[in-house]
């Protein structure tokens, strides 16, 4: 949508930003960002919003948007110029952690090995395939770095092979909107294909190598509402199903045995199937169970059955099985029964096993199932603190003896590992090297309970320096998230040695409406329970602060997204319990981004936060939008990150945000805004861009609490 102001006011206001924006560099004073307001009438509400000005939709922003943003950027650069060479430094040494030219682990599926490798000096991967699992017979499926030359975004995903092995298909985003364009390269000849197909969410091979299931968006809300078949050969695109209900989006599958196409209608708390034979691409989609309130279930195919996940009488969800002809309820039979104890993520089926991933005391473990034997088993679990799961794409074989998964945790690096079904014997394929010789001996993790005020215990996984003395003077970065039932596991990362070397404790509070704890976790912090993700945070913050693990002035917080939400919502809440706050590409605009039901993912979210316009949410919603609730306060530190090209939470809602805690803010303490004018929802598309953006922010978070090299 189109800003409202004329064009004359906003030439006005390009000159004023100019003038702002030399001195700042100077005197490092703000810019101060004009209030155009706007009055919103709601539910016996008003609202007023004075800086609606700053939203704009179209590729070519209005020049006084573009022109504040790189005001904001140059202040952002002022302040930091200081701390510039500690930017460089920390990159630097996060550079030097890693191994520049790498492989991934090969994958199996058909007849070829896939893999990928990077090569120092190049931002992207490689993709490869070989005969040979050793790579001596490789040959080049897509060289991104190729695609990427002059874009200042490039990403590719959702490789997928036809069966023979002869076309690959997959999906590109030149801007970071996540706007992604099919594109079929034939693997015989070379030969990117004519065939083209725009905002294209998923894709799925039928068996004739020939037809592809697709689904697309909306091209306003980027709903994911209609699925496509695409007949290669005719370069013919005929739509199949198209879903009318603004609640759900839609994603298409294949089962592991190849049989199966699936089409999943998909709401925040419903979920809809309906399956194809994958030999047979010119059926009709045939419905498995119809839409029900509050039933969010999945289906796979394996041996002649349907096996149900499903969550009727079963808050962490049981699996049964069904017969193909009539997956009615009444044909159930109990496959493995409901637990309150252990949350079923989800389960995988291969030739003669089941692997089922759990989730239990807000531990992951993988238990493999011999489906003719009747038994099962947990995969061993070295550590009391970590993280592990299937990896997604070393399976993709059904008829095979191995499996791989992936472990770590935050001081074990990531690892692959290559599990025999039969022996349960396992064996390392692959470790993360981590250059320079780390030592995990040096340093500790655990998790922790906190107490939040209603008397729940929340868990905070902690890692720090081994030795490092608890007596309320160690800098502490604080993460969370918290919402959609994600959860955030306990992983390795190589730059996060940035902040443990120089004596930075780093923790990840698993707040209600993540997924840690099961299902009722999640629901006890969404829509009308929302305040709890909030409170948890806070209190366990608090808890660390009483328990010597920090000190308010010493705590830096870190959120992004929904997590940028959080952010925005506890420092308006319990500002002087935080000394700095990071919220990245932040959900901050609740009330205005939930009533415009034009907006992406705006009608798809109103079953996980609440429809404003309807006044029972509103009144709630209310209480907790960080944008509507900055109020007259001292503040604490903020560096708030956006992206231009933002799908996901629009660029305006930081920068409003920014701007309004700026000119609310009673203290002495400073607001940056910082906007990547190239990127998306996720920030830039290059690893070593990736890794500059890291270094840029831990070099904030530690210059916050008096580290500076």
């Amino acid at each position: 949508m189109n800003t409202s102001f004329r064009i004359a006011a906003g030439t006005m206001f390009v000159i004023i930003v100019f003038c702002v924006a030399v001195p700042a560099q100077q005197n490092m004073k703000p810019p101060v960002a004009k209030k155009e307001p706007k009055v919103t009438k709601v539910n016996g509400r008003t609202l007023t919003d004075n800086y609606y000005w700053m939203r704009d939709r179209n590729e070519k922003k209005d020049p006084a948007i573009t022109e504040y943003l790189e005001a904001e950027n140059a202040y952002t650069d002022a302040v930091m110029k200081p701390h510039a060479a500690f930017v460089d430094s920390l990159y630097d040494e996060m550079l030097g952690r890693i191994k520049q030219t790498d492989l991934s682990v090969p994958h199996k599926y058909g007849k070829y090995w896939y893999y990928s490798k990077t090569i120092e000096g190049k931002q992207y991967p490689v993709y490869l395939r070989s005969i040979t699992r050793d790579g001596k017979t490789s040959e080049v499926l897509l060289d991104q770095n190729e695609m990427a030359k002059g874009y200042k975004f490039f990403s590719v995903r959702s490789l997928k092979v036809s069966d023979d092995g002869n076309l690959l298909a997959f999906l590109v985003d030149k801007t970071g909107y996540r706007q992604y364009e099919l594109q079929i390269k034939d693997l015989k000849s070379g030969k990117i294909l004519p065939d083209r197909i725009e905002r294209v969410t998923s894709v799925n091979w039928a068996t004739d190598n020939n037809t592809l299931f697709v689904t697309t968006e909306d091209a306003v809300s980027k709903r994911s509402d209609t699925f496509w078949r695409h007949d290669i050969a005719a370069n013919k695109t005929e739509k199949v199903f198209e879903e009318k209900d603004v609640l759900f989006n839609i994603y298409g599958g294949r089962s592991r045995d190849g049989k199966y196409i699936f089409l999943d209608s998909n709401a925040k708390t419903m979920d809809e199937y309906r399956y194809l034979p994958a030999d047979e691409p010119d059926s009709v989609p045939v419905l498995v169970l119809p839409r029900e309130k509050d039933h969010e279930y999945s289906v796979d195919h394996y041996g002649g059955e349907f096996y149900i996940t499903t969550n009727k009488d079963a808050e962490n969800y049981r699996v049964v099985k069904a017969p193909i002809s009539d997956p009615s309820e009444k044909k159930w039979r109990e496959f493995i029964p409901h637990s309150p104890d252990v949350m079923i993520e989800g389960i995988d089926f291969f030739k003669g096993y089941a692997v089922v991933s759990e989730l239990e005391n807000g531990l992951e473990y993988l238990r493999v199932m011999d489906l003719a034997k009747g038994t099962s088993k947990r995969i061993e679990t070295p550590e009391t603190v970590y993280t592990m799961n299937l990896s997604y794409q070393g399976n993709a074989e059904f008829d095979t003896r191995t499996i791989m998964f992936n472990y770590g945790s935050m001081i074990t690096p990531n690892s692959t590992f290559e599990y025999d079904l039969s022996t349960g014997e396992r064996t390392l394929l692959k470790q993360q090297e981590v250059l320079g010789g780390y030592d995990k001996s040096k340093y500790e993790t655990e998790r922790i309970w906190a107490t939040a005020r209603d008397g729940v215990k929340v868990p905070v996984s902690i890692v720090r320096k081994k030795g490092l003395k608890l007596d309320g003077k160690a800098p502490m970065l604080l993460y969370a998230y918290g919402s959609y039932g994600l959860s955030m596991t306990p992983s390795f990362s190589t730059t996060r040695l940035s902040l443990l070397d120089r004596g930075m404790i780093y923790g990840i509070a698993h707040i209600r409406g993540g997924g840690e704890l099961g299902e009722k976790w999640r629901q006890d912090g969404r829509m009308f329970k929302k305040l709890n993700t909030f409170h948890d945070f806070i209190d366990s913050a608090k808890w660390l602060i009483d328990n010597k693990y920090t000190s308010a002035d010493r705590l830096v917080i870190q959120g992004g997204s929904a997590g940028g939400l959080l952010m925005g919502g506890v420092v308006n809440m319990s500002p002087d319990t935080f000394h700095a706050a990071i919220a990245q590409v932040p959900f901050v605009d609740v009330i205005n981004t939930m009533m415009d039901d034009s907006l992406p993912l705006t009608t798809e979210e109103w079953i996980e936060w609440g429809n404003p316009n309807e006044k029972e949410a509103f009144d709630y919603m209310i209480k907790y939008s960080p944008y509507d609730n900055v109020k007259t306060q001292s503040y604490p530190d903020m560096l708030v990150m956006i992206s231009i090209n933002d799908s996901q939470v629009p660029y305006w809602e930081g920068a409003k945000f920014a701007a309004k805690v700026r000119e609310m803010n009673s203290g002495g303490s400073t607001v940056l805004l910082k906007t990547n004018m190239g990127g998306g929802h996720g920030g830039a598309s290059g690893r070593y861009d990736q890794i500059k953006e890291t270094a840029f922010v831990y070099a904030y978070a530690l210059a916050e609490v008096g580290v500076e090299k």
